[in-house]
């Protein structure tokens, strides 16, 4: 039985969470919905178009579906106001992911006002295609089941569905089968989304969010949460809070977390095994992690920060922002590797930003290599001093290590493995070694100057900074100019 002190915690904690502006307003909800309201019907003509260019009989074509399967923290419930869509396109047998996805399907889409920045990544292992929908980032994969007409709610563990289908289709529905899974065996759905959206706000907020960083992605926080609920049934959403950053500051890591009994399968030959986490709904399948020395570091210190702060969740007055303060990296660091990112032109700054951010793991890893260990913070800036469209990042470098660092043979070595398989004429890219007195002045704000500023007068705050919003991706907020 839940106490009236944790019910209380528990309100207070989700008020902050809502006063913050971390959880999804009604209106959001409708947003979305309405969303993929709109991607079901967009497939339903482009696979009507497919049938057609591919003469089909008057009667398939009329039948032919297609329809939008979402996954990832959006299909759990679990998503904040910042969240993108996770998503696959299932289509039936006579669709193809070469020509009927990557370029039908891409031009309808391209063609739309609702649409920005659309590129394919076709070199994943789960190949897709990301693009701005009414300013909501979505990532489409594509699977095709073994029937001319796919049904609008198609249940993928339905064996007379899913048979037969090939290997990337089967690689692209897993997102779908591991939200399935997860969302049947929590004892209480509802609080382990309430959970999943506070750990999401949490990681993003202090700077272990991002799995091309090598932190954490969403399905391993996903994971990590319903570890905690299936274990403590009956807690309140304060508790298990508590529970959750006790349990993992203190994990006996590289013991994989596993939601499911089973015998613990061999990780894959080459994986780094810091923090594994096993997928439920696939026995010998890990979450993909790109998780090095540096971002093990990074995640176990945050676990420990999260653990002291919330030893007593039920104590009175206790303050939840202290655990959400945005994570202070220009009072942490006193030097910063600044990775810009450039192209000639707008239109290829997003998909060379992508295949630059999908291979950032292999940086991480030469620079722990040449003895330099780096906080690196997902956050998109604009060095407004080029010319060229660019995007930056600013690595904090964790003082004593790599004090001899040389960035031009990291350089030389990171773009020799940008260059294996680019499609397209390669951007630009350059690591330099600033200060902290060097970053954007945004970055340099203190926290607490950052909040009272908007609480004491966001008029004027509004009036005298610019947000300024990523090239590629106009959801991201990248810093403010002065105006």
């Amino acid at each position: 039985m839940v106490s009236q002190i944790e019910l209380e915690s528990s309100v207070s904690l989700l008020k902050f969470i809502r006063d913050e502006g971390l959880s999804v307003s009604p209106e959001e909800e409708v947003r979305r919905r309405n969303l993929i309201g709109k991607l079901k019907e967009i497939v339903m003509v482009w696979i009507r178009r497919v049938s057609y260019q591919r003469r089909l009989p008057q009667d398939q074509i009329k039948d032919a579906s297609a329809t939008i399967l979402v996954y990832g923290l959006y299909g759990l419930d679990g998503y904040n106001a910042d969240s993108d869509v996770d998503a696959v396109c299932v289509g039936p047998c006579f669709a193809s992911m070469a020509e009927d996805f990557f370029i039908v399907l891409y031009n309808m889409l391209a063609g739309r006002p609702e649409v920005s920045g659309i590129h394919c990544v076709k070199e994943a292992k789960v190949p897709f295609l990301q693009f701005t929908f009414d300013g909501i980032l979505i990532d489409l994969a594509f699977a095709k089941l073994q029937i001319t007409a796919v049904p609008e709610n198609v249940d993928i563990s339905n064996p007379s569905f899913i048979k037969d289908i090939d290997e990337t289709s089967w690689t692209s529905f897993a997102g779908v089968r591991v939200k399935n899974r997860i969302l049947q065996i929590v004892p209480d759905v509802k609080i382990f989304q309430e959970l999943l959206q506070c750990v999401k706000s949490w990681a993003k907020r202090r700077g272990v969010y991002g799995d091309l960083f090598g932190l954490f992605g969403g399905i391993h926080l996903a994971v990590l949460a319903a570890f905690v609920c299936i274990n403590n049934p009956s807690s309140s959403l304060a508790n298990l809070i508590s529970i959750f950053f006790k349990t993992f500051a203190f994990w006996p890591w590289p013991e994989p977390v596993a939601i499911e009994d089973g015998a613990t399968p061999l990780l894959p030959p080459g994986t780094r095994a810091l923090m594994p986490v096993r997928l439920p709904s696939s026995p010998d399948a890990y979450c993909h992690s790109n998780i090095t020395t540096s971002t093990f570091n990074k995640i176990r210190s945050e676990f420990r920060r999260g653990y002291r702060h919330t030893q007593d969740p039920f104590k009175p007055q206790l303050d939840w922002g202290n655990m959400f303060e945005p994570f202070p990296y220009s009072k942490s660091y006193l030097r910063f590797i600044k990775i810009c990112l450039s192209t000639y032109n707008k239109v290829e700054l997003g998909t060379w930003v992508h295949w630059v951010k999908s291979r950032l793991h292999s940086l991480l890893v030469k620079l722990e290599e040449m003895h330099a260990l780096c906080d690196p913070n997902p956050t998109e800036y604009i060095d407004e001093s080029i010319q060229m469209p660019n995007i930056v990042f600013y690595w904090g470098v964790v003082p004593g290590r790599g004090d001899n660092l040389d960035l031009n043979t990291a350089t030389n070595d990171f773009m020799r493995n940008l260059g294996i398989g680019y499609p397209n004429n390669m951007g630009s890219l350059t690591l330099t070694l600033v200060q902290a007195s060097q970053l954007p002045k945004m970055l340099q704000l203190a926290n607490d100057d950052i909040k009272a500023q908007l609480r004491s007068s966001k008029f004027d705050y509004q009036q005298d900074m610019i947000p300024v919003y990523s090239s590629h991706s106009s959801r991201y907020l990248v810093g403010y100019l002065a105006t």
